[in-house]
């Protein structure tokens, strides 16, 4: 019971330092920001402007173009009641939301690691990730990464108490025994389904972890009853923003129709492995000069349109320009799992230092847990499986070491391990 008291106590004192230096974090942020600027980064705005949209009751659409499915409605919803709150909330209203969330992801990681591991590795995780300073940034702005975070580790957390849970025999579909696993799949998928209404990049994970699981766990029967089951949670609570878009759009529409842009952007001529949209523009203006043809075909959306040929335009590139692409390839790859950031706003020398200096060590001793883990059962497999995916994702799209982050969250938890075995071994050697 003493033990349980402590290990509360510790908890939650952890998970309270992670919320100030969060909300620490977003303050410096938001004071080195010039006078004027509201956001260090452009997606921010579309974000709070979404919320607006929501809390006033208005069509879900964005910009002077009146774009219908430019974002997924996840955080936009969030960020709402700040509007309702006030006709102009503070930014940093919108900042300590993501420093509370930020802060649930750090739980999320306590919860993971227990399971995985033990109480101690918990606290060593949980610390580890509050102090983390990626981490920490994922709490100061106002970007997607705050909510998918915390529903990405539940979607794990869930993932894997169904798979150590009770199920049936062989002989039997359903049975009351199997519910645990049912129940927790379920809600594995439910999970992932508010992730990819956070961040859309993360629909393709369950299928893909599906396959690679198929290849690791021993009992592939109840690998593709947890599996499926999880599939139905994720398409049920997507099913209302599928049904929208269809309605909008006509079609089928998964996630956004920003797909296009997004590839254009990681594959193209003046690809750099960076972000620069600039070249929308002429898109739209080829896009709007080809609608004007007489006998054009104009209906449904005018950005479904532009999607397309934004989406043509970077495959076709891709086709013909198959060295510059695998160039491409190596330069994300760098540019994701580089020790130092990449954008100019994160030049500091004392910051690349720092950033160094703490990223060095935990992705060390995460490789080690890899090697030493992943082997062993399916859900340490399934902390390196995020990794692996972004990595994937971000070789073809653009690239930075934002978009490791929250691969980086599961990750520690090995690192945890490793570090916790260690110290146990070090600290119950017998005096010579």
């Amino acid at each position: 019971m003493l033990a349980r008291l402590h290990f509360g106590w510790f908890l939650t004192a952890i998970l309270a330092l992670a919320l100030v230096l969060r909300l620490a974090a977003g303050m410096w942020w938001q004071e080195r920001l010039p006078a004027g600027k509201k956001f260090g980064f452009g997606d921010s705005e579309s974000y709070w402007e979404l919320g607006r949209t929501i809390a006033r009751g208005q069509p879900f659409e964005y910009g002077p173009d009146r774009l219908k499915i430019f974002r997924t409605p996840g955080y936009p919803a969030i960020l709402a009641p700040l509007f309702l709150a006030s006709d102009e909330p503070p930014v940093f209203w919108g900042r300590a939301v993501s420093a509370v969330l930020s802060t649930l992801a750090v739980a999320a990681v306590a919860a993971l690691a227990w399971l995985l591991f033990d109480r101690a590795t918990a606290l060593v995780a949980a610390a580890v990730a509050a102090v983390y300073p990626e981490a920490i940034a994922l709490g100061a702005f106002v970007l997607s990464e705050a909510p998918f975070t915390p529903l990405m580790m539940l979607n794990l957390v869930f993932w894997t108490l169904a798979y150590r849970s009770p199920h049936a025999p062989r002989e039997e579909i359903i049975s009351r025994s199997e519910m645990p696993t049912m129940g927790w799949s379920f809600a594995s998928g439910i999970a992932g389904g508010l992730a990819v209404l956070m961040r859309p990049s993360w629909l393709l994970f369950l299928p893909f972890a599906a396959l690679i699981g198929f290849a690791a766990v021993r009992d592939t029967r109840k690998h593709a009853v947890v599996c499926l089951v999880m599939l139905i949670g994720l398409c049920l609570t997507l099913l209302p923003w599928w049904a929208r878009n269809y309605r909008v759009a006509g079609r089928f529409v998964p996630t956004t129709l920003q797909v296009g842009a997004s590839l254009y952007d990681g594959i193209s001529p003046m690809a750099s492995g960076a972000s620069d949209m600039r070249f929308v523009g002429q898109f739209v203006a080829e896009q709007r000069a080809a609608d004007a043809q007489p006998g054009s075909d104009t209906k449904g959306l005018f950005e479904d349109r532009l999607d397309a040929r934004m989406r043509r335009a970077a495959i076709d590139w891709a086709r013909n320009n198959v060295r510059s692409v695998l160039t491409l390839v190596k330069i994300k790859l760098s540019r994701m799992w580089s020790p130092v950031p990449n954008a100019n706003e994160f030049q500091s020398r004392w910051l690349r230092l720092i950033l160094a200096a703490t990223y060095t060590p935990v992705i060390v001793l995460a490789l080690v847990g890899v090697w030493r883990f992943a082997p062993r059962d399916w859900p340490y497999l399934l902390c390196v499986l995020p990794a692996l995916y972004f990595t994937c994702l971000h070789v073809i799209f653009v690239s930075s070491i934002r978009y490791r982050q929250p691969a980086m969250l599961p990750l520690i938890i090995l690192a945890a391990g490793v570090l916790t075995d260690w110290m146990k071994h070090r600290y119950t050697q017998p005096d010579p």
